[in-house]
């Protein structure tokens, strides 16, 4: 299980795993609960890589970043090795 601490967005943390390259469990902390309750459904059993490819760069009110992209960047420090908190 790997925890991913957001910024700059209003969910607080997102809880997800990796199996086989595949994404699972994602839940987000907070934030917008039917949005990332949707975006939570739709990621399950995707490809992490296709996960990262979909959802990185989209921006949430112009703050550079989203509860999506959040995502897409916790799956890449996830896949690099790289998530200090995972």
């Amino acid at each position: 299980m790997f925890v991913y601490k957001t910024f700059g967005v209003c969910s607080r943390k997102i809880t997800f795993e990796i199996i086989d390259g595949i994404l699972h469990n994602v839940r987000f902390v907070g934030g917008c609960n039917g949005n990332t309750q949707g975006v939570s459904r739709l990621c399950e059993g995707m490809e992490a890589e296709t996960v990262i490819e979909r959802l990185r760069g989209v921006d949430c009110g112009g703050r550079g970043t989203s509860c999506p992209d959040q995502l897409a960047r916790a799956v890449r420090s996830a896949l690099d090795g790289t998530c200090e908190t995972c």
